[in-house]
Parts: structure tokens; sequence; C-alpha cells
């Protein structure tokens, strides 16, 4: 007994033992060590650790900061008769983002069925479904643009594919844990009437889960809008192609007209993506 206690308290209670407090009535109680003075520590240590293993210079940031200055000045002085070239573009973008995001949408819809574990009773197929999953998410677009550049060739295609990969891993994670959350009473209803797994899943499950899944997509068309702005740096199209020759060149009055414009549609997207989302809710 005495055994199973002391693994049941915490370790750092076990190395420094908790303060014993007389009571005026005479009872002891015992009062816990402050943790805050050994996390502050071990904070600093790691904080410590990172500078110089980063090689974090301070001195460096404050003597070349007036550089960042004179970069900044010429962008926010952005020259608006470049604009009319950003506009293709940037309509290209929206098309890589739009196509690519319902694909992955799409088949993200399936694998987080097999990634449910409160629909998927086979542990070994949901294992390995959300071990996919985990290796979709953990590769950047920029390097699935970069893989898919190679194979495809350059230009938007390439782009495209690699934005609905992604958006297939990030789909998919969100909407099983969405699904791990609804109520199994009808799906095990339909199933004890003779419905297969599919037949229960989309008449009882699916009307549970449809706004959440639609309101996934749209965060996710979000966050593939803004990397898809960044694909061009692998040749894989949109409105990243004209930014990173506009910045290697330091024309940053150029860079500027491009960065206006991708903040507006930006900040587009997101304000139409949130009326949306609160209407999926609300409804």
């Amino acid at each position: 007994m005495a055994k199973q206690k002391m693994l049941k308290t915490p370790l750092f209670d076990r190395i420094f033992k908790p303060e014993l407090i007389t009571l005026p009535n005479g009872h002891t109680v015992e009062r816990p060590r402050s943790r805050t003075p050994w996390i502050l520590l071990l904070f600093t240590i790691v904080v410590i650790i990172s500078i110089r293993a980063t090689g974090f210079n301070l001195s460096t940031i404050i003597t070349r900061i007036k550089e960042l200055t004179v970069i900044l000045s010429k962008i926010f002085h952005p020259n608006f008769k470049y604009f009319s070239k950003v506009i293709s573009p940037l309509i290209e973008t929206i098309q890589m983002s739009i196509v690519g995001t319902i694909i992955g949408s799409l088949i993200g819809l399936p694998l987080a069925i097999l990634a449910s574990s409160n629909i998927n009773k086979n542990k070994p197929t949901l294992l390995v479904c959300r071990f996919i999953l985990s290796v979709l998410r953990s590769i950047p677009t920029l390097i699935y643009a970069y893989i898919f550049a190679l194979i495809f060739s350059l230009g938007s295609l390439a782009g495209t594919v690699a934005i609905a990969v992604f958006t297939i891993g990030i789909v998919a994670k969100m909407l099983y844990e969405s699904i791990e959350t609804i109520d199994m009473g009808p799906y095990e209803a339909m199933q004890s009437f003779g419905a297969s797994t599919l037949q229960s899943f989309w008449a009882a499950c699916m009307p549970q889960i449809l706004p959440t899944y639609l309101a996934d997509c749209l965060y996710c068309f979000e966050i593939n809008v803004r990397a898809s702005s960044i694909l061009g740096y692998v040749g894989a199209g949109g409105i990243g192609a004209p930014l990173i020759f506009a910045m290697t060149a330091y024309k940053w009055h150029e860079v500027g007209a491009i960065l206006c414009g991708l903040i507006v549609l930006v900040l587009v997207i997101e304000y139409l993506s949130t009326k949306i989302r609160t209407y999926l809710a609300r409804g």
C-alpha cells in the first residue's frame, strides 16, 4: 500500500519533501514546495542553450536594424503601376487554392472515417491510417510543391497537387477528432437494423459533422491561400513566382505592390470565410 501511494506521488514531491506545518489546534498538514523557482531555472537554462545553439546576437540585430528600416520604407511605398501584373498570378493563386482544397477535402473525408476509433474497430487499419495522416501533416507544403514540380514539371499543377495532399492531412485530422465526439446512438440503431457501415455513417453521422466538416474545409482554404503565395519559389505557380523574382532583384517597390495585393486577398477571404463559418455554426 505504501509503495502504491509513493508511485502516485508526483516525482517532484518525492525529491523535495513537502513542508510540514503545525496548525494552532496541534494538527500538522503538508504544504508542497513551490515549483516556480525550478521552472524558472529550467526555462533559463533552455533559453541559454538555445541562444548559444542558434548563434543569436542582439548586438547584430541592433546594428543592422537600419537595413530593415530601409527595406520596409521601400515596401511601404509600393509601385502601383506594377499592380496590373500582379492580378493574373493572384487569380492563379486562388484557383490553385480552391481546386487543391476541394480535392484534399473530398479525399480527407473517407480517411477521417477510417481514422475514427468509434467507427473503425479494426485496430491495425486505424493505426496505419492515423500514421499516414501524421506523415502528410508533418511535411510542409513547400516540400510537396518541390517534389511535384519535379514530377509534373513547373507550373500551377504541381502547386495544386501539393495543396491537395497537405489539405488531406489537415482536414482528416480535424474531422476524425470531431467524429469521435458525436452521438453514436443513431449510428448504432441503424446498424442494428442491418444497414452497412457506410449507410449508417452517411445517414446518422454525416448530418452531425457536416457543419464542422465545411468549417474545417474553409479554414484549410485560408491556410492554403497563404501557403500558395510562396510555392512559386520552387516553380509551383501562383503569386510566389513574381514575389521571389522581385525580392531576389531587390525591387522592393514591386514587392510592396505584390504584398498589398496578397494582403487584400487574404483579408477578403478571411472575412468571407468567417461569415460562412458563423452561419454554419448557427445552422
